[in-house]
């Protein structure tokens, strides 16, 4: 007759122990990497709107995106046996910014990209503009700072007591009659919501000068407006969660497609990156060789890429195999000449 051994309690709670922290270290302990691979290729079309906007398009242009994921131990594991995943260094993308930071700098440089191209658009279709403040931006809060409590990055900072406050000299003129320790009352914007702060002004060093003054200790950019004198040509963008300067050049195509008759894309899937200002100067991105493999999952037809990232797309598309045509681009009158010289597609 066999005894029947009961299991001794402290091995039993040894052994939760031990998986919980084998959980822990597998999934949920930060390392210092990120992984990058092949994001999305998405229509702009429907983030883009000009109020009287000339609807054709028989074909499409689509922003590319690159994916990009806090690693984990399981992540950085898979991330071996996935020929498109690269590990980088956080330090190297972030530098000392915080996850929140990082955000909140991706918004802004999306926001950026969208007045360029909206200024680059007007210019090449003969469309007057003006350029207003909308309003300003939490970019970052100082680690020291006494009003840490208050602000989050990627706040708007709509008004300081009641007052609209849309650009840095408003905000200036607003305290300048206040001391250091004085409270105002500000309005923000966060998550969609509005809400309220009471806060203290606390004393800023101007670096160039040496003199201080009252203010309320976090970084701030002022966001503009790009307004056309003709009410007909006012550009709409749809919110989006996506980040970054790099879709400069699509959204411009697809703006200046909208402002002009015809249609540009002459029925082409047509992918692409890279900055732009106002002039249509086209700047060279980052993982680019991941923007490559994304437009072509998406059935990308053509591809418009920086010239300074020519020689690393082609090196992804020529290992993936693709039928995708590349072209080089230095300035938005490039794109624009090689669509209008071509054949509509049949």
């Amino acid at each position: 007759m066999k005894k029947t051994v009961k299991p001794n309690g402290s091995r039993i709670i040894l052994y939760l122990l031990m998986v919980g922290l084998m959980v822990y270290l597998v999934v949920y302990m930060p390392t210092p990497y990120l992984i990058y691979q092949p994001g999305s290729a998405e229509e702009v079309r429907p983030m883009i709107r000009v109020e009287k906007s000339d609807p054709e398009e028989e074909g499409t242009f689509m922003m590319t995106t690159v994916s990009a994921s806090y690693a984990n131990l399981a992540l950085l594991m898979m991330s071996t046996f996935n020929p498109n995943a690269e590990v980088v260094q956080k330090a190297e993308k972030m530098g000392d910014q915080s996850k929140e930071e990082y955000a909140a700098t991706q918004v802004y440089y999306m926001n950026s990209s969208q007045s360029s191209a909206m200024e680059a658009s007007y210019q090449a279709a003969g469309v007057e503009y003006a350029i207003e403040p909308a309003y300003v931006f939490v970019m970052s809060i100082p680690d020291d700072s006494a009003n840490a409590d208050h602000f989050r990055p990627g706040d708007k900072l709509i008004r300081i007591d009641g007052q609209p406050a849309k650009d840095n000299e408003k905000i200036a003129a607003l305290l300048s009659g206040k001391q250091v320790g004085d409270k105002v009352s500000v309005e923000l914007e966060r998550g969609g919501k509005t809400l309220k702060e009471d806060v203290s002004l606390v004393s800023i060093k101007d670096e160039k000068t040496g003199a201080e003054r009252p203010g309320l200790g976090v970084m701030i950019a002022t966001m503009q407006k790009v307004a056309p004198s003709n009410p007909d040509y006012v550009i709409n963008f749809a919110d989006t969660n996506i980040g970054g300067p790099s879709a400069g050049l699509i959204f411009t195509l697809e703006i200046y497609n909208q402002l002009t008759p015809g249609d540009l894309s002459k029925g082409y899937r047509i992918a692409g990156t890279g900055t732009i200002d106002k002039s249509g100067k086209v700047g060279p991105i980052g993982g680019v060789k991941h923007k490559i493999v994304a437009a072509d999952r998406e059935g990308a037809e053509i591809f418009f890429v920086p010239t300074k990232n020519y020689e690393e797309a082609k090196k992804r598309a020529d290992r993936i195999g693709t039928d995708m045509k590349l072209v080089q681009v230095e300035r938005l009158q490039d794109a624009l000449d090689y669509l209008e010289q071509l054949p509509p597609k049949e």
